[in-house]
């Protein structure tokens, strides 16, 4: 198990430096919090 892993996260890094990855979440997804609690 120990080297599918380490090939999975290889393939991980390999696409991320092709540009192939990225962040699902945009700004709006990002709310304002205070203290891990969501500011009105």
């Amino acid at each position: 198990m120990g080297i599918t892993l380490v090939v999975f996260f290889a393939l991980v890094l390999i696409a991320s430096f092709a540009g192939l990855t990225k962040d699902s979440h945009d700004s709006a997804d990002w709310k304002p919090s205070r203290e891990g609690r969501r500011a009105a």
